[in-house]
């Protein structure tokens, strides 16, 4: 064995000692919320696909239309090959619903954020970053070179504190966090910390990746409330709700000029398939004409939430905190043989000793489907959580 297969070996057989490696189990998901996963159909209560817009028929025929006028892909990055007729269409769509002057889309909302934070801040600059913020984010705050500081939780205090101590030596400064925290499903305190970031001449930048089409009457966390937050830097993604795949930023006319020429990850990347931006755009449709439709994943994990008696969601996500990963995945394994897909997340997604189902609610769950999962929780794995 060479000593680069021995490396990875000696990690696999650690990770898996401590019930933390990660499997690629081939499961066929298609209408409504079904997945097929070694041969049994199960009702699938993991996927980010909240308004189940990935297989909405109007969605499909868009990118079907979009394949066979543009064909299959971009050919190059979209500074190369020129810009595709389609992102314009997007962009101008996405920073109206976000009230924003314009907007630039990536290959992921992994690159956008990979991009986006390293081409506004660098050394002599700081960062200050939620400690829930998404691995991207942090990633991004990596490769800039900025100062960074991690502040608590949604601590306002804290967060108040570190400007306080940090931001008259700084340059410039970022405020980085989720709109909504894809682990716990809480949101930000965005209206807040706009407010707290104007104060200091300070930058706010949220990934709305959970946000958008779901909560805000579907415009994101920045509008909750039914105001908008005065949030500069709108990022999110076109995976979830949205039912694509990409990532955008909504912002000023300026900012977006700078980030098409800065971005390494967008300079650097092949475009977005057409089908996958023309898709998005009919999804915004949907989203756009049916606000009832697009409420319906809040209140479906409401109706979870009051059958355990757990505190109101605030988005469609709900964590049921478990503890260790061993446990976690016995859970997992248990709602699966009853029929229900629920992924157990471990460490290092969420910090040790907080491992958890991780319960996501779309538009086409059936009630009685939440209700018999909720007595499973309550009858099955709430006991054995609490002997524990």
């Amino acid at each position: 064995m060479s000593s680069l297969d021995a490396f990875a070996a000696a990690k696999l057989a650690e990770m898996e000692a401590r019930n933390l490696r990660r499997w690629l189990v081939e499961t066929d998901r298609r209408e409504e919320v079904r997945a097929t996963r070694n041969g049994r159909e199960l009702i699938s209560f993991c996927c980010n696909d909240y308004l189940n817009l990935s297989q909405n028929a109007r969605v499909k025929k868009a990118a079907i239309n979009a394949i066979e006028t543009y064909g299959t892909g971009s050919g190059a990055s979209r500074l190369v090959t020129g810009n595709h007729p389609l992102f314009g269409i997007l962009e101008a769509r996405l920073a109206k619903l976000k009230q924003a002057e314009d907007c630039v889309i990536f290959g992921s909302g992994y690159l956008a954020n990979l991009g986006i934070v390293p081409a506004l801040v660098g050394p002599g600059d700081l960062i200050l970053a939620d400690e829930l913020s998404h691995s991207c984010l942090l990633m991004g705050t990596k490769l800039s070179g900025a100062e960074a500081h991690i502040f608590r939780h949604n601590d306002l205090g804290h967060l108040t504190d570190l400007l306080a101590a940090h931001r008259g030596h700084a340059r410039h400064c970022l405020i980085l966090t989720d709109g909504v925290f894809s682990m716990d499903g809480d949101l930000a305190p965005v209206h807040e910390m706009a407010v707290l970031a104007k104060a200091h001449d300070a930058w706010l930048m949220t990934d709305d990746a959970h946000g958008i089409g779901v909560v805000g009457e579907g415009r994101g966390s920045s509008f909750v409330g039914g105001v908008k937050a005065d949030v500069p830097l709108q990022m999110g993604t076109l995976s979830k709700a949205i039912g694509s795949y990409g990532g955008y930023l909504c912002a000023s006319k300026p900012v977006v000029d700078l980030i098409r020429t800065r971005a390494r990850t967008l300079i650097y990347s092949t475009g977005l398939p057409p089908a996958s931006v023309a898709a998005a755009i009919a999804a915004l449709d949907v989203i756009e004409e049916n606000p009832d439709y697009a409420a319906l994943p809040l209140k479906k994990a409401a109706l979870f939430t009051r059958a355990l008696n757990l505190p109101a969601p605030e988005s469609p996500i709900v964590p049921l905190v478990i503890g260790e990963a061993e446990a976690t995945m016995k859970a997992s394994a248990l709602l699966e043989a009853e029929g229900y897909l629920v992924t157990g997340i471990r460490p290092p997604t969420v910090p040790a000793g907080t491992a958890r189902l991780r319960f996501t609610f779309t538009a086409e769950h059936k009630d009685e489907d939440i209700l018999r999962l909720a007595g499973l929780v309550r009858d099955r794995i709430l006991p054995k959580r609490a002997a524990e």
